[in-house]
């Protein structure tokens, strides 16, 4: 909870998405008006459950579009943790196009 702020007092509901191959896991949190995107993703508790995730090199979204770590949250919002892509997509279609 943000400090300063007593349960269902000035809170806004959001969710915090995280995705692997094999799972798929979404948190719902409230938070104070004006919680950053990268404090949602820390109150969520996703961090501490997949250590994978590097909290230095986020990359975030709000329902499919990047986001920078420091832009609020709005009620209903779905964050989104993004994993690094495995391949690049560009280069992959080269590879494809070189065995045809």
């Amino acid at each position: 909870m943000v400090e300063g702020v007593s349960a269902g007092e000035g809170l806004i509901e959001v969710e915090v998405a995280y995705a692997k191959p094999d799972e798929q896991v979404i948190v719902t949190i409230n938070v104070a008006q004006g919680t950053t995107i990268e404090q949602a993703v820390e109150l969520s508790g996703l961090l501490a459950r997949f250590p994978e995730i590097s909290p230095s090199d986020l990359k975030l979204g709000i329902f499919g579009v990047a986001c920078k770590p420091e832009q609020t949250v709005t009620p209903g919002d779905r964050v989104e943790v993004y994993r690094p892509l495995i391949h690049d997509p560009k280069e992959a279609r080269r590879q494809r196009a070189l065995r045809r």
